[in-house]
């Protein structure tokens, strides 16, 4: 069949079963196929597009009939060329129409057509004269809407025209209708449904036809009572077409994230277990929110391959420490793996997401494989949740995971949390699948980012693919910086309508797990590897450089500052020394191959051209270090270099001033303003990393820094981080998602002493 359905009240109206019924059938079944039919003009149908709960059209016929598109948004020329060669033309009927008494030009897109507004008496004798001269017609409906035509463009003919273009009998053809607008549609002599939401004049002048049913539900209620009339599809047919798994589990929270809180290697055909090699990341901060016994379920890939086995679905990740939560694994080929997480993520989206747009290469190919992989994310997680669960989904490899969670799903409240920067809208623009991911994300109750700009950019992206209403904004200081940095901004969108739906949305910087910090500062050996550094370094000045290898980390633009500091202070010479802890991308990863290449050169000229005996100016580190021995480094450094060109949040920052802070330190942060951090971290030396002349001047100026600025600093940051740890973090995300405001305040931990005089 084909179903030829008007939009707002028929296609898009009825309640919320009937309407996920009717679009699960469209999708499932082979041989519906589905074209709209409406008013609209084609730019303003493009948002309904962008909501993947609806199925995508075959047909488009938009402008009241003047504009006829195929599913891909491609006039269908045989039949648009017809309709251009009879319109004299958008500013021949407005300079023919002038001032027409009672008449209002309607401000919204169109083409082929002019819409106004206007009473019924408008519409005179002299008006209708006065557009067949210009070899058009009147289109009028719901006692408003005016629209000017070509002659004998309508609804309908350019619907039978599609019928018959497609070869399509008029037997199998379905037309749903709720306005005046729709009549032509009705007068086709294909069989037709009234929606029981129609205006009283359609209603009237379709009473009585065999070929037309008058509803008696609304909306997609009424397509659902037209198929079974007419004998489209049986009630027992579309019982079955609208069946679906059933999808419920155990889970209060389930935790959504591409990697598993642990890593599997195989080893001698069997699967083991280890430590992840980054501990210091966001999965034991993650795991933190099941210490309490909470019943939840972590869903993350494991790379398995046909052949291989039974595969194991559900595990426990630590059954001592986190006796309820159950490790949900989705089964990827190692070809899904490469293509959705190090190829297609790191190569398409990571580098838009940070403002290098001219390095992301885009592939349909890619794209579907990351919907695939996303849908099976999506499936794990709706096994998972308990009735009424939270779902928390986390980070940009999880974009597509909303749309799919809330057609299987609906009762469940889906969280999302972007760990990552989110470009502004003339970066995002550049995605192909833009309006997809936009309509994905719009299903979530929840999504929050880092800091205030993050929302505000997710929200100039939202605005122009989807009309909005803002319902809830909120000043950003004093919790945040305003105009202190890059990074700031001064009002921030809490909630929005779209689509239907209300989306909240917050700003979140991720908190330290101070605590494990504290934890790891008592420790024998770490104090034993802090005294052997103070030795070490005895006399240097320790300038500290953590990160992983990527161009968006700024590596190679600090070693070029660091050069020019030696240059133009020649007196630093012996008396400083830049560590620089690299951490290497993934063997799979080849993209960052050229930037290592170009680090590990000026770090040779580096210490070429400065280095003598018994002084080396950079200490290069291309290796993960333990997470316990860079506590002790961040101890020890007296400046933390940070250049991030541009970072989501920057955790390294907090890290080294939990360290500093829990060791009476006097460290001096120096925290590039393109990091979200750098809106939290008021008391930072903020340096813009994309100025070489601003990076010398900072490094020196933290290095000249006196003693009683420097622990003035610090003390302030300490506060920050220590005030909003991790636990709070999630405590404030999950309030908020779960509408509940949230006002705990924590005893400080009293210090425990330490070696050499320093507490904790």
């Amino acid at each position: 069949m084909l179903l030829a359905t008007s939009l707002d009240g028929s296609f898009l109206a009825g309640k919320p079963d009937a309407r996920l019924k009717l679009y699960q059938i469209i999708s499932r079944h082979p041989d519906i196929r589905l074209t709209y039919v409406t008013g609209r003009g084609l730019e303003a149908v493009l948002p309904i597009l962008a909501d993947p709960t609806l199925p995508r059209p075959d047909y488009l016929i938009c402008d009241v009939g003047a504009t006829i598109v195929d599913g891909n948004l491609q006039p269908m020329e045989a039949l648009q060329s017809d309709i251009d060669a009879r319109w004299p033309g958008e500013h021949t009927v407005v300079a023919r129409i002038g001032d027409f008494p009672g008449l209002a030009r309607q401000h919204v897109p169109q083409t082929r057509r002019v819409s106004y507004f206007c009473a019924p008496e408008a519409i005179t004798a002299d008006l209708r004269e006065l557009v067949r001269g210009l070899g058009c017609e009147i289109a009028y409906s719901q006692h408003r809407f005016l629209d000017i035509l070509p002659a004998g463009v309508n609804k309908g003919d350019s619907l039978k025209k599609l019928v018959e273009h497609l070869g399509v009998g008029p037997d199998d053809v379905l037309v749903v209708g709720c306005s005046m607008n729709d009549l032509a549609m009705f007068r086709t002599g294909f069989k037709c449904v009234c929606v029981g939401n129609a205006e009283p004049e359609l209603q009237q002048a379709t009473a009585g036809s065999a070929r037309v049913l008058q509803a008696a539900r609304h909306g997609c209620g009424a397509i659902l009572e037209a198929m079974a009339h007419f004998g489209f599809v049986g009630e027992k047919a579309l019982t079955a077409l609208a069946a679906q798994e059933h999808y419920e589990g155990e889970s209060e929270l389930v935790l959504v994230y591409h990697r598993l809180p642990y890593e599997e290697v195989l080893e001698k055909g069997r699967i083991e277990r280890r430590r992840p090699r980054s501990p210091n990341g966001i999965i034991p901060s993650l795991l933190n929110f099941f210490g309490d016994g909470r019943k939840g379920s972590w869903v993350a890939w494991s790379v398995h391959e046909p052949g291989n086995g039974e595969f194991e679905s559900l595990t426990a990740v630590d059954a001592e420490r986190f006796p309820q939560l159950t490790a949900a694994r989705v089964p990827l080929s190692k070809e899904e793996v490469d293509i959705f997480y190090r190829r297609f993520s790191k190569e398409a989206f990571w580098p838009l997401l940070h403002t290098f747009w001219e390095r992301a290469t885009f592939r349909e190919d890619h794209w579907r494989v990351f919907c695939k992989v996303n849908r099976d994310f999506a499936e794990a997680a709706a096994r998972e949740a308990a009735p009424g669960a939270i779902v928390w989904l986390h980070d940009y490899n999880l974009w597509m995971v909303p749309a799919a969670l809330r057609e299987m799903r609906p009762d469940v409240k889906i969280a999302f949390f972007h760990h990552t920067h989110f470009p502004s809208t003339d970066i995002f623009s550049v995605v192909p699948w833009r309006r997809q991911i936009v309509g994905s994300l719009l299903q979530c109750d929840y999504v929050g980012f880092h800091i205030p700009r993050q929302v505000e950019n997710f929200i100039d992206v939202v605005r122009g693919t989807v009309p909005i209403d803002v319902l809830e904004r909120r000043g950003c200081a004093p919790r945040f910086l305003t105009y202190g940095c890059a990074a700031g901004v001064e009002v921030m969108t809490t909630a929005i309508r779209a689509q239907g739906r209300l989306v909240r949305l917050g700003a979140h910087p991720v908190g330290l797990d101070v605590d494990r910090v504290r934890a790891i500062l008592r420790r024998d050996e770490v104090q034993q590897r802090m005294a052997t550094l103070r030795a070490e370094l005895h006399g240097l000045r320790l300038i500290l450089s953590v990160e992983r290898l990527d161009y968006t980390k700024g590596t190679l633009e600090k070693l070029l500052a660091f050069e020019r500091l030696l240059e133009q202070r020649p007196e630093l010479a012996g008396k400083v020394t830049l560590i620089t802890i690299c951490v290497p991308a993934a063997a799979e990863i080849t993209i960052y191959d050229t930037l290592q290449t170009q680090i590990e050169q000026a770090v040779g000229r580096i210490n070429g051209r400065f280095s003598c005996v018994g002084w080396t100016p950079v200490q290069f580190f291309f290796r993960a270090f333990p997470f316990e021995e860079l506590v002790a480094y961040y101890a020890m450094a007296d400046v933390m270099w940070i250049t991030t060109l541009r970072d989501g949040l920057n955790l390294v920052a907090k890290e080294y001033v939990a360290s500093q802070g829990l060791t009476g330190g006097r460290g001096v942060l120096v925290l590039s303003e393109f990091a979200g951090a750098a809106a939290e971290l008021k008391s930072a030396v903020l340096t813009n990393p994309h100025d070489p002349i601003d990076l010398v001047e900072t490094i020196y100026l933290a290095l000249a820094m006196s003693h009683g600025e420097a622990e003035t600093r610090m003390r302030s940051l300490f506060e920050t981080v220590q005030h909003y740890d991790l636990r709070r973090w999630g405590e404030e995300f999950l309030a908020a998602v779960a509408g509940e405001a949230l006002d705990v305040e924590r005893p400080r931990a009293r210090p425990v002493p330490l070696a050499q005089g320093k507490t904790v």
